[in-house]
């Protein structure tokens, strides 16, 4: 997916936060940041780490079954397999110990979703002379800040996302159903060079709010429904997210109204959305907002969440930075956000790059209330 001068970019922001830890090796295992570091991630199936010395090479240990696809994709050279038979934590001790790292400060970050109490505590064990240092949080923050070469493929995502809502809209009609709608969305996704299928949640829309996370069934839909769509197409693991809601037929003015309040909410909070903001500020103009109009009677979920890369993991959003009332820190330049709102059965969201001059929209399907017969047009990309 990139260039060796990317990862050179990489390394070295890498070791940077090594330096300031004062580590002499950084074991990576959470599965966005191997992605990201090295090139190559798989499932932990059976414990896997890479290892970055502050000078030296690196290395990284596996399962010997997946070492052929590690070396096809990782630019690490130093690749070891290790038989199921074998202790994962055992090898990789003994790798530290062979490659000068017995009495090392290891950095290891403690919130990695791969990392648990018992791996930890094994590795404590296996590594005895060597000593541990937490990095909490390093896998997420490290990534926070997206290189030109990260956006680039976001927007090749984002326009999957924007291609898949339009085909959801236009082909939707009485008498079908959620599951056709994943269906085209899925369809799409791998014919528009996704990496999956894995569409998001398709479902009814009703109440205020609580549809966000609707558990998916067959549900079929009759003039007046709305229905609501979350798309979240994955290109290199790097994933853009868009929501909106879908009317079976013609949407009522009530609902046109409640739009275009939320829009105009959301539209301004996203031009908010510059290098230097206080989180905390950009989130009052959508959350306060909202309770202020009347759309919703409590506002409890974040308005945003960063976006970027995602791979094999607990955990199917990253929320190391949310946009809260309590989120006093400055957005920067090159993040990325799914910036999403909902109430009274419609949800917008957007994947949005944070700029100097404002929140810049890399999805791009109209920001409105879709329904079939207003959609007889190509949509126009402006970047």
């Amino acid at each position: 997916m990139f260039a060796r001068a990317e990862y050179d970019w990489r390394i070295a922001k890498a070791r940077l936060a090594m330096a300031s830890a004062d580590v002499d090796v950084l074991l990576v295992d959470s599965g966005e940041l191997l992605a990201w570091l090295t090139g190559y991630t798989v499932s932990e199936t059976m414990y896997r780490a890479a290892f970055l010395p502050r000078d030296g090479k690196p290395w990284f240990v596996l399962r010997a079954l997946d070492e052929a696809p590690c070396r096809e994709k990782t630019w690490i050279e130093d690749v070891v397999g290790f038989a199921d038979v074998d202790d994962p934590c055992s090898v990789i001790a003994e790798q530290v110990r062979a490659r000068g790292f017995a009495k090392a400060r290891i950095g290891i970050d403690t919130h990695s979703p791969c990392h648990s109490a018992a791996t930890h505590a094994r590795l404590a064990t296996e590594c005895r002379g060597a000593r541990i240092v937490p990095m909490p949080g390093l896998s997420d923050s490290l990534r926070w800040v997206k290189s030109a070469a990260e956006i680039a493929v976001l927007r090749q995502a984002a326009a999957i996302a924007d291609k898949t809502m339009l085909a959801i809209a236009q082909t939707v009609r009485p008498g079908m159903t959620t599951r056709d709608a994943t269906a085209t969305a899925s369809a799409m996704f791998l014919q528009e060079g996704a990496d999956t299928g894995e569409v998001g949640p398709v479902v009814k829309a009703s109440g205020s709010h609580e549809f966000l996370h609707g558990i998916f069934k067959t549900d079929r839909l009759e003039e007046g429904d709305i229905l609501h769509v979350e798309l979240i197409p994955r290109v290199g693991n790097y994933s853009a997210r868009m929501m909106r809601p879908i009317v079976i037929g013609k949407p009522s003015l009530a609902m046109r109204e409640t739009a275009n309040r939320l829009i105009a909410l959301q539209d301004r909070q996203i031009e908010a959305m510059k290098a230097g903001a206080i989180a905390t500020d950009v989130d009052a103009i959508l959350r306060l907002g909202a309770l202020s109009q009347g759309l919703r009677p409590t506002y409890q979920n974040v308005t945003a969440y960063t976006l970027g890369l995602y791979t094999r993991t607990a955990r199917s959003s990253d929320f190391s930075r949310v946009l809260l009332p309590t989120s006093n820190w400055p957005l920067e330049q090159g993040m990325v956000f799914h910036a999403y709102t909902t109430a009274a059965g419609l949800g917008f969201s957007e994947s949005v790059l944070i700029t100097r001059a404002g929140g810049e929209r890399l999805t791009q399907v109209p920001r409105e209330i879709l329904s079939a017969n207003r959609l007889e047009t190509p949509l126009r990309r402006t970047s």
